[in-house]
């Protein structure tokens, strides 16, 4: 298949490398070619990779020697080459965690730069190490390709003071230690098509749920993030796969002083073990516990939805009220039953659901008649990317 020169679109994780290609639909927009992900890295390594219209392009057993994000950077080159081999890379955009304070934007990559980064892994010690091993990765060997990261702590960069702060001496919050927020990448996009999508809501007092394995909410007015259930790192807030979100810090405490813990088990705690998967014992997939009859899978559906109308009851106050709730990602796109039951849960805002809108996912989820409307939007983080990797590249125009 002939394709001209394309944007490569790249979300490393510790045993996978998620990819997109991306090629030019005109000035102002990108048209995915590919989307596909290397998944096993260091155990039992797969490439799989499908078209816009979800047909296998890919789906083959690698070596076993891609043990690491170097060795999965050459695979996915490899592949590359062999289906497109007289296209060049343009650019390499890059999901990272985390920008700390220096980083609230999308920038160009340079060494210097990539060594800042670096100085943030404590923040996100789960994610950033990865995130910054492709972008090494693709320095080694492809030096000529310009490489630009965009932050997922970036959208949130303009949250007041107050908002921001964490009530801790200030020496010791001058270190780096504020409320930061992540998953901006998806709350931009939302925000950027809001317009198009729910014009009657666009500016006004929005709730994002961003409901998956990681989960959060954002409180968005004129399409701007105002607030996020999301703090210091992605540990806080929302009831999520296998983190626990919002807790108490003494239970922290406890583990360490009476049970005796070290740090390495709470960190393995807190980001692996807890969440859904914790309160379960069964599985961190809301999938399955939906399936599941066991009193301890319906208890971990009731928290998670508890936890989401409580945040989303916090943000109503911070707006001063709600003109519309949008929810995105893998469980706020896919499963009506959550829908459902955290619209019933939030009925006090005046959120009227229409059962037959909520089964077939919308747009709109709410009657016509309800005070404040609900809907499902599918999220796009790596268009997100494409598009600012774009244009600090000059390779489209920006989107108004």
């Amino acid at each position: 298949m002939a394709m001209d020169d394309y944007a490569l679109v790249l979300n490393a994780g510790s045993s996978s490398l998620k990819f997109c290609v991306f090629e030019r639909a005109g000035e102002k927009e990108w048209e995915v070619a590919a989307r596909g992900q290397i998944e096993g890295i260091g155990t039992s390594p797969r490439l799989s990779a499908k078209d816009p219209y979800g047909v296998f392009l890919a789906n083959e057993t690698l070596d076993a020697g891609v043990k690491d994000g170097h060795a999965a950077i050459d695979a996915l080159a490899a592949w590359l080459k062999s289906k497109w081999g007289g296209a060049r890379i343009l650019g390499v955009g890059h999901r990272v965690v985390h920008g700390g304070r220096g980083y609230s934007q999308p920038v160009v990559l340079t060494r210097k730069i990539l060594a800042e980064l670096s100085e943030v892994i404590p923040l996100a010690p789960l994610h950033q190490p990865y995130n910054l091993a492709a972008i090494e990765a693709v320095f080694d060997r492809n030096p000529e390709v310009p490489q630009v990261a965009c932050f997922d702590t970036g959208f949130h960069s303009g949250h007041s003071e107050v908002a921001n702060l964490v009530p801790l001496p200030k020496h010791i919050c001058d270190s780096g230690l504020q409320r930061y927020g992540f998953h901006g990448l998806s709350y931009e996009y939302i925000a950027t098509v809001l317009p198009k999508v729910a014009p009657e809501i666009a500016m006004g007092r929005v709730i994002v749920a961003h409901l998956g394995s990681g989960a959060s909410v954002c409180a968005l007015k004129d399409g701007k993030s105002i607030d996020t259930s999301f703090g210091f790192t992605a540990l806080d807030g929302l009831c999520m796969g296998t983190r626990p979100g919002a807790l108490d810090p003494g239970v922290v405490l406890y583990l360490f002083q009476n049970l005796g813990l070290s740090a390495k088990e709470v960190e393995t705690m807190l980001y692996k073990q807890s969440g859904l998967l914790g309160i379960s014992g069964i599985s961190n997939d809301m999938r399955d516990l939906l399936g599941r009859s066991e009193p301890e899978a319906r208890l971990a559906v009731d928290y998670f939805v508890y936890q989401a109308a409580k945040e989303i009851g916090a943000l109503a106050a911070v707006l001063g009220g709600v003109d519309g709730l949008v929810f995105t990602a893998g469980i706020g796109e896919n499963s009506a039953e959550i829908r459902r039951r955290i619209c019933e849960a939030c009925s006090w805002l005046g959120v009227e659901l229409d059962t037959v809108a909520n089964e077939s996912r919308g747009p709109r989820i709410s009657t016509r008649h309800s005070a404040n409307s609900a809907w499902v939007i599918p999220t796009n983080e790596e268009l997100m990317i494409a598009r600012h990797t774009g244009s600090l590249l000059g390779l489209i125009q920006p989107v108004s």
